[in-house]
């Protein structure tokens, strides 16, 4: 099995779970490949202990890839993706962040993970991915597709924008607000959710579209079908707005039409035993924990 491993930055935790899984992976004999900035950060805080014949490095994601292998946060696997687009390569990822929806595997239980995912034992749960493109087109957006969300807000200024926004050819709204948030099922547990978006079970074709700090006092968050193509007309008083795809912000002319569609492919993400969503709100938002239920 070739395994890829992608991380940001090196802590104390993550230099832990590192060694912790590339001992586990090379008692596997797995064809081990550490992502090159993150095996350069590791090689220089680890000393000599990563510094061996056994690890390669990679820049590129390709379909040789069986598995990828996040160390971080949500924020991590957000990045990781914009490695593995379009290939089909399954994700998984170990959480040495906080609150961790999409980084599910705790430091403390890496083998028992790992154990299931040798041994087959896992689902790949498939997540929607939003295409976003500009008109006219731009070269700010060197990544035009999003896992979690498109959100478009102010810039440098305490004035609000106002967001018309189209369903397919049909006028739906216009928001007078700080910002409006496009977000999947993935992202609905985001910065959708803190906006008092609703959320979505991940597999369910339907995006949010959850505005934020609105003015309307009856604008409310609203789920449509993903089948449905958006558009985006941004006005306001200054000259530019800015338009985040995840944690990449990039920004825009304000006559610049954005138009956002589901893409044509999925992100495969590992789905471990004792790791489901429904689990995962349990345990991520407490719920049940009052002592009345």
């Amino acid at each position: 099995m070739k395994i890829a491993i992608y991380g940001t930055e090196i802590n104390e935790r993550s230099k832990s779970t590192l060694l912790t899984l590339t001992n586990y992976l090379s008692k596997k004999k797995a064809i081990i490949s550490i992502e090159a900035n993150f095996l350069n950060s590791a090689k220089k805080k680890l000393s000599t202990k990563l510094d061996s014949e056994d690890f390669m490095s990679f820049e590129t994601m390709d379909p040789s890839f069986d598995l990828l292998i996040s160390i971080g946060g949500d924020g991590t696997i957000l990045r990781a993706i914009t490695g593995v687009k379009d290939l089909g390569i399954p994700i998984v990822g170990i959480n040495t962040g906080r609150l961790g929806f999409l980084s599910t595997i705790k430091t403390d239980g890496i083998e028992e993970a790992l154990n299931q995912i040798f041994e087959g034992n896992y689902r790949i749960s498939k997540r929607s991915v939003l295409n976003v493109k500009t008109t006219p087109e731009t070269n700010n957006l060197n990544i035009d597709f999003a896992l979690n969300e498109i959100a478009v807000s102010r810039k440098n200024t305490t004035s609000m924008i106002s967001i018309e926004t189209w369903l397919d050819d049909e006028y739906l709204s216009s928001y007078w607000a700080d910002g409006l948030i496009i977000s999947t099922p993935t992202g609905s547990t985001g910065y959708s959710l803190s906006c008092g978006g609703p959320i979505i079970m991940p597999e369910s074709d339907s995006l949010a579209l959850t505005p934020i700090a609105p003015h309307n006092l009856n604008a409310r968050p609203l789920v449509i079908s993903a089948k449905h193509k958006i558009l985006l007309k941004i006005s306001g008083r200054e000259d530019e707005f800015l338009v985040s795809l995840d944690s990449r912000i990039n920004s825009l002319k304000k006559a610049t039409e954005i138009t956002i569609e589901k893409a044509p492919y999925q992100i495969n993400m590992i789905e471990l035993q004792g790791g489901s969503f429904i689990e995962t709100l349990r345990k991520k938002l407490l719920w049940g924990v009052d002592k009345r239920n």
